[in-house]
């Protein structure tokens, strides 16, 4: 019994809410507390025909302590806080990526359209937000916002972004040249979001030289079963860590979506001397 304790300890950390064991979601209403250590990102499909209610309580489900959405509406992500905040219990702060302000993503009036792009929620205060439109979105514009947090108890990094549409491989090859050199400025970093490229895709090899993605069965070597992460059966979202070690992943299907939900739970490395 002892043992079993001390594993559920490890994977979820002291101060996890009770049942939040990895791959375990939490009962919905009865939430209060974020589980410190995990971080998720999830492509919200717009537009979609999904009530904002119905994307809160898939987050509250997991109630992970950073959470990197893409194809997020402001009044959207708004709408998702308050519903997290007054049926589920859990406050977030929030940062914006916005690229576009686009009446036909985001609704709002004609000359006065909704902002559209990425968005970062975390259960602790955020620092130093910055918006990277890239030079080259492809069809559509794209970018990477990021903030530094605290997950896990320790400052973290996080890189949130949205590459080129699939069949746009040099453009996301470019973008993830940008996004890589970003990364490659701190010593723990998590990049989260839809790459729109499979594990083994060319032009992620940037990224994959300065962070290794959480689920070891996705990285480029690998032989192993990689889950997909879309309603198209493709691995196109991913959590990569640099100086962070990931504890344990999971790819959750949902139906408020087209992409799943993809969460690790994560360990911040020591850093040399401390």
């Amino acid at each position: 019994m002892g043992v079993m304790t001390v594993v559920c300890m490890v994977l979820v950390g002291p101060s996890a809410p009770s049942g939040a064991l990895l791959g375990a979601s939490l009962p919905v209403g009865s939430v209060k507390d974020v589980v410190p250590n995990r971080v998720m990102t999830w492509n919200l499909c717009n537009p979609c025909d999904t009530a904002n209610a119905d994307r809160a309580a898939e987050i509250a489900a997991y109630a992970p302590q950073v959470i990197g959405m893409q194809e997020a509406c402001v009044r959207d992500v708004e709408s998702i806080r308050e519903h997290l905040r007054n049926l589920h219990g859990l406050v977030y702060h929030v940062e914006y990526g916005s690229v576009l302000r686009k009446w036909g993503r985001c609704g709002g009036a004609p000359w006065s359209p909704g902002a559209f792009g990425q968005a970062i929620l975390s259960a602790a205060p955020m620092t130093d937000a910055v918006s990277v439109e890239y030079p080259d979105g492809g069809s559509e514009d794209r970018g990477y916002m990021a903030v530094t947090t605290t997950v896990g108890g320790e400052s973290v990094r996080v890189f949130n972004t949205h590459l080129a549409q699939r069949q746009q491989e040099e453009v996301r090859a470019e973008q993830v040249r940008v996004l890589a050199a970003a990364a490659a400025r701190h010593e723990r970093a998590v990049l989260i979001g839809d790459f729109n490229a499979v594990p083994d895709a060319p032009e992620l090899t940037p990224v994959q030289q300065v962070a290794v993605e959480a689920d070891a069965r996705c990285r480029p070597a690998s032989t192993g079963d990689c889950e997909p992460t879309t309603d198209w059966q493709l691995r196109f979202d991913y959590v990569f860590l640099r100086g962070v070690t990931a504890l344990g992943h999971r790819v959750q299907p949902n139906e408020a979506s087209d992409h799943h939900m993809v969460y690790a739970d994560l360990r911040t490395e020591e850093r040399p001397g401390a």
